[in-house]
C-alpha cells in the first residue's frame, strides 16, 4: 500500500515521495491501519464518530475528540490538546474504524481523559513544528555527551519535541534505576526548554528506531506488531532450536518475538508425543530419549550403558512399550522395534549450464613467476660474438683497420 506520489515512473523505477515519514496519505508510515470502511456511507440519521486517531513521531498514536465538528480526513495536520500548550500531529484514521481501534486498545470513548482537537494547523504552526524537529538530531548528540560526562549508565535513544516547541521528551533505556536530577538541570541550561525524561524498554526502543531483521524484512515491532509478549527460552526448546543467544536474540538484545509465532502449533503437535523424560525398560537395559522429530513423528532412544548408539522408534511403538512397562513387563530389546534408516546417496550436481563456480574468488590467485629459459653456452657465444666479416662490414667505409698482432708468433 503506497501513496500516489510513490508510484512508479515511466521507466519502471519507483519515484518515492521523499517525505521521510510524513506522507500525506499516511501510507508509507509504520503501523498503518487500512480504512476498509472508508467507502461505506452511514445510515440515515446517524452522526459520524466524533473521535479521530492522530499520529506523532515514530508511530506514536493517540485518540482525540473532534469537539469542534471539524471536517477532517486522513492526512490533515491538526493542532491537538497537550499538557501545556498544543501539539501537532497527522490524522491517520477517521470514522467508525476509530471506535473499533479504541475498543481494541481499551480506551473508553466517553471518558473525560480523551483530549480534544483544537483546529487544523496553520502555516505558522507547521513552521514552528518543523523547526523544532530540525533541532532534535543535534540535541541528541549533545545530550549523550552530557550523560557520559555524568557517568550515567543510560542510553538516550530519541528526542521528541512538542508541536509548539515548548517541551522536549527524552526517551532513554537503562538496565537499572538512574538518578538524572543533575542531568535534567544541565539539559535545561543547554537547550533552554522544558525537559521530560521517559524510560522505554529495549523492545520499544527497537520499534521506535526500526531496522532490518535477520529474515531480511523490516522489524515486526516497527511495522505491524503493537503488543510485546514475553518470550522465554522454553519456546526455543519446544521448537528444538539450539540455544545460541547470537541467533535467538534480535536487535533489541532480547529474544526474538517471532519465536512465539509457531509455538502454539508445536505445542499442539507435542501433545501426541510421550514425554521427553520417558524411560523405556527392556531386558537389555533401560533407555532414555535423546531426540524428537515432530514433523516425522520419530523419537531416538539410547541405552544408559551406551549413549553413543541411538535407536529410532515411532511414537506408536514408544506408546506400546510404555503400556507394557505399566503392566510391569519388559520388552526384549529396542532393536525389535527400531526402524532401519537408509542413508540417501549424495547427489552430485553437474555444471550443466557451463557457469563458473561461485567460490572462485574465495582463494587468492597465485602470481605467476616469469622463469627465464636457460640457453646453452654455445648458442650464447654464437649470438654474442659476431664474425670477423660482420665486424668488417659493420665498420664505416674509410676507416683503417688495425690488425691485432698480439697472438702472432714472434719473429
Amino acid at each position: 500500500m503506497a501513496c500516489n506520489s510513490c508510484s512508479t515512473s515511466d521507466g519502471g523505477a519507483p519515484k518515492g515521495c521523499k517525505n521521510n515519514g510524513t506522507c500525506g496519505t499516511d501510507s508509507c508510515n509504520k503501523l498503518t491501519v487500512f480504512d476498509w470502511l472508508a467507502n461505506m456511507s452511514l445510515p440515515n440519521g446517524q452522526e459520524p464518530f466524533d473521535c479521530v486517531e492522530v499520529r506523532f513521531k515514530n508511530g506514536r498514536k493517540e485518540f482525540y475528540r473532534n469537539h469542534e465538528k471539524l471536517t477532517l480526513s486522513i492526512g490533515d495536520i491538526v493542532a491537538t490538546e497537550a499538557s501545556s500548550g498544543h501539539d501537532i500531529g497527522i490524522v491517520t484514521l477517521t470514522g467508525e474504524l476509530v471506535r473499533i481501534q479504541m475498543k481494541k486498545k481499551g480506551v473508553n470513548p466517553s471518558s473525560a481523559e480523551v483530549l480534544k482537537v483544537y483546529r487544523k494547523a496553520s502555516q505558522k504552526d507547521i513552521g514552528i513544528w518543523s523547526k523544532a524537529r530540525d533541532r532534535e538530531e543535534p540535541m541528541k548528540v549533545r545530550a549523550r555527551e552530557l550523560a557520559i560526562a555524568h557517568n550515567l549508565e543510560m542510553k538516550i535513544s530519541d528526542i521528541e519535541f512538542q508541536g509548539d516547541g515548548s517541551k522536549a521528551t527524552f526517551y532513554y533505556t537503562a538496565n537499572d534505576r538512574v538518578d538524572f536530577r543533575l542531568l535534567i538541570k544541565d539539559f535545561a541550561k543547554a537547550f533552554n526548554t522544558r525537559i521530560e525524561m521517559k524510560q522505554v524498554g529495549f523492545r520499544q526502543e527497537a520499534s521506535r528506531l526500526g531496522g532490518i531483521g535477520s529474515c531480511g524484512r523490516e522489524l515486526c515491532c516497527s511495522t505491524w506488531l503493537t503488543d510485546f509478549r514475553s518470550v522465554n527460552t522454553s519456546a526455543a526448546r519446544y521448537q528444538q532450536l539450539s540455544l545460541n543467544p547470537q541467533k535467538l536474540a534480535g536487535q533489541c538484545g532480547k529474544l526474538k518475538c517471532c519465536l512465539n509465532y509457531e509455538l502454539d502449533t508445536y505445542m499442539d503437535a507435542l501433545q501426541d508425543f510421550p514425554s521427553f523424560d520417558t524411560k523405556l525398560f527392556t531386558e537389555k537395559g533401560d533407555a532414555v530419549c535423546q531426540k524428537q522429530d515432530i514433523f516425522k513423528g520419530l523419537m531416538w532412544f539410547a541405552y544408559t550403558e551406551s549413549f553413543a548408539q541411538w535407536h529410532v522408534l515411532k511414537i506408536e511403538q514408544v506408546k506400546e512399550i510404555v503400556a507394557e512397562n505399566k503392566l510391569k513387563k519388559k520388552v526384549s530389546s529396542l532393536e525389535d522395534f527400531a526402524l532401519e534408516i537408509t542413508t540417501e546417496p549424495e547427489k552430485d550436481f553437474n555444471n550443466a549450464m557451463g557457469q563458473e563456480s561461485l567460490t572462485r574468488f574465495d582463494q587468492p590467485s597465485r602470481k605467476k613467476k616469469n622463469k627465464k629459459r636457460k640457453k646453452p653456452s654455445g648458442e650464447k657465444n654464437l649470438r654474442t660474438a659476431p664474425n670477423s666479416e660482420e665486424k668488417n662490414n659493420s665498420r664505416p667505409a674509410g676507416n683503417k683497420i688495425i690488425p691485432n698482432r698480439k697472438n702472432e708468433p714472434k719473429k
